[in-house]
């Protein structure tokens, strides 16, 4: 998994490709989104477009990432999730948890960017 981030405003896009799975893939995004949160950063997008595989190691990382922002202040929000690992959030129920959008632009309106 590859992960590359960008700053639009005050929210750090972290733009995420490959398998978020157990591995490398969920080691990366733990990784950048701990780094993130030490670097200051509480308001952080995912977006998952280029996600080609979420397992319940990726999702388990992911909802460590969200419930650290919010215990620190601050929010994690998804966008352009694909068909397969939208497919995995919903079974775990998670699309009711985590803040899902089709596009980052509408993602990083919701922050007020």
């Amino acid at each position: 998994m590859e992960i590359t981030k960008r700053l639009q405003g005050d929210v750090l896009v972290l733009e995420a490709a490959g398998k978020m799975a157990i591995g490398a893939g969920d080691v990366r995004i733990r990784d950048a989104v701990r780094d993130a949160l030490a670097a200051g950063h509480r308001k952080l997008l995912i977006d998952m477009e280029r996600v080609t595989m979420l397992d319940s190691s990726g999702v388990g990382e992911l909802v460590s990432g969200y419930t650290s922002a919010v215990k620190g202040g601050g929010s994690v929000k998804l966008a352009r999730v694909g068909r397969r690992p939208r497919e995995v959030l919903a079974a775990t129920q998670l699309t009711n948890v985590l803040e899902i959008f089709a596009d980052v632009d509408s993602a990083l309106r919701s922050f007020g960017v």
